[in-house]
C-alpha cells in the first residue's frame, strides 16, 4: 500500500502489520489526507487474512499533537457539516481485528481520540494525554467527551476537557486510559508483542470478544449479556473452537486457522 502520510508494513512478528503515522514535522498533525489513509488502510488490513492484529504508532516525539488547525481555522458550521470528517472516525471505529496503539510523546486533542479508538494503549514513559481543544475555542469532536469520560470517570475527564490539561503516562495508567508504560526504547516493541500474544489466538473468538466488550458501551447489562452469549454460541461453530479445545484436553498449543 503506497501512502503519502503513513507507512504500513509487516512488523517483525507473524500476522502482525504496523501502522505509522509519518508527518514529523508536523508532530503528526492529523490531517483530513492522513485520517482517510489511515482508514484505508485499516480497512485492507481487515480484509487480509495474514493479519490478526494491527499496531498503531507514531515517534517517539509524538503519536500525535492534535488536529491540523490550519485546516479548520477558516472553516464555517456549514464547511464542518459538508466536510463530514467524521465519519472517517467512524470507519475507523469499525475494525473488526484487534488494534493496539504504541504511544510515545504527545497524544494530544485527536491524536488523544484517535488512541482511544485502539482497544489496548501500550506507552512510553514521555507519553502525554490531553484535550486541549478548549484553549483554541472549540470542544473535542471525534470523541473526547465520550470514550474520555467512559476511560477515566467524569472527574477527571471534566478537568481535562474544561481545562486543557496534559496527563502523563503515570496519571492515564491510574486512571484506566492505557494499559502499560515502558521506557521510550521499548514502546514499539511491547506493542508488538502484545498484538503477536493475540495474533496467537484464533482471529474469529478474537474478532467477537472485541465485538462483545464493545458492545458493553453501548448497551444495558441485560442487552450486553445476551449479545455475549449470541457471539459465546457462534464460536461453537468454528473449527478453531473443535482445535483449541481439543488441544487443552490433549495438552498441546492449539494451532488455529481462522476457520
Amino acid at each position: 500500500m503506497d501512502f503519502s502520510f503513513i507507512l504500513v508494513n509487516p512488523a517483525h512478528v507473524p500476522h502482525v502489520a504496523l501502522i505509522q503515522l509519518n508527518r514529523p514535522k508536523e508532530l503528526n498533525a492529523l490531517n483530513l489526507q492522513l485520517m482517510g489513509e489511515i482508514r484505508d488502510a485499516l480497512k485492507a488490513l481487515d480484509e487480509d487474512d495474514s493479519v490478526r492484529a494491527i499496531v498503531i504508532t507514531g515517534n517517539e516525539r509524538a503519536f500525535a499533537a492534535g488536529a491540523d488547525i490550519k485546516q479548520m481555522a477558516g472553516k464555517t458550521a456549514v464547511d464542518m457539516l459538508l466536510i463530514d470528517q467524521f465519519s472517517t472516525w467512524d470507519a475507523i471505529r469499525k475494525t473488526k481485528k484487534p488494534i493496539i496503539g504504541a504511544v510515545s510523546g504527545f497524544a494530544l486533542g485527536g491524536g488523544c481520540e484517535l488512541a482511544m479508538l485502539c482497544d489496548i494503549i501500550i506507552a512510553s514513559e514521555t507519553a502525554q494525554f490531553g484535550q486541549p481543544e478548549i484553549n483554541i475555542g472549540v470542544m473535542p469532536g471525534a470523541g473526547g467527551t465520550q470514550r474520555l469520560t467512559r476511560a477515566v470517570g467524569k472527574a477527571l475527564a471534566m478537568e481535562m476537557v474544561l481545562s486543557g490539561r496534559f496527563i502523563t503516562a503515570e496519571e492515564a495508567k491510574a486512571a484506566g486510559l492505557i494499559n502499560k508504560i515502558v521506557p521510550v526504547e521499548l514502546y514499539l516493541d511491547e506493542a508488538v508483542k502484545m498484538a503477536s500474544a493475540i495474533a496467537a489466538k484464533s482471529p474469529i473468538a478474537v474478532q467477537l470478544a472485541k465485538e462483545s466488550v464493545l458492545k458493553s458501551f453501548e448497551s444495558s447489562l441485560q442487552e450486553g449479556l445476551y449479545f455475549e452469549r449470541k457471539n459465546f454460541y457462534m464460536l461453537f461453530a468454528t473449527e478453531d473452537q473443535k482445535e483449541g479445545m481439543n488441544a487443552f484436553v490433549e495438552k498441546r498449543k492449539a494451532d488455529f486457522k481462522g476457520r
